[in-house]
């Protein structure tokens, strides 16, 4: 177990020591009585209002397919995007540790560590270009394995 509050546990790419930590890894989440494949398939369908588009974001076969579609303007995005897009990836990041023990247990095992997502061109989820980001997920991360290790006493 990492003890040290002061290290930093990064995460980015799928090859990365945290890879499970990333929204694009393999570790599905169930809202609505529906299972998406990541926590990016889910996030991204949450930007829209439209149900057909949603589900096309859900069947997706790569998160990567379900971000680029949650990048599109083509489609509206919901007007109160701004005010809700953390507390969905706070639930979606929650129901993901929840459902899966062995990202669970890794993400327990960082202990009083700083995580941030070492997302170079993401300066809100991740640390941005500079290490300076607002590294959103990070804290996300942080957040829930404060509550995960609450739960566990």
């Amino acid at each position: 177990m990492i003890n040290e509050s002061k290290k930093t546990v990064y995460f980015y790419a799928q090859t990365d020591e945290y890879s499970e930590f990333s929204n694009f890894a393999p570790y599905g989440v169930a809202f609505d009585g529906r299972w998406w494949r990541t926590v990016e398939h889910y996030f991204q369908a949450m930007k829209f209002h439209d149900s057909d588009y949603r589900e096309r974001i859900r069947s997706c076969s790569k998160p990567k397919h379900a971000k680029a579609l949650g990048m599109t303007r083509e489609i509206p995005l919901r007007l109160d995007w701004e005010e809700v897009k953390d507390q969905i990836m706070l639930d979606a990041v929650k129901c993901k540790f929840k459902t899966h023990e062995h990202p669970r247990n890794l993400l327990l095992s960082t202990g009083l560590a700083h995580i941030a997502e070492n997302a170079p061109m993401d300066a809100y989820w991740g640390v941005g270009p500079d290490g300076n980001g607002l590294n959103r997920l990070g804290k996300i991360l942080m957040q829930v394995r404060g509550e995960l290790q609450s739960a566990r006493i």
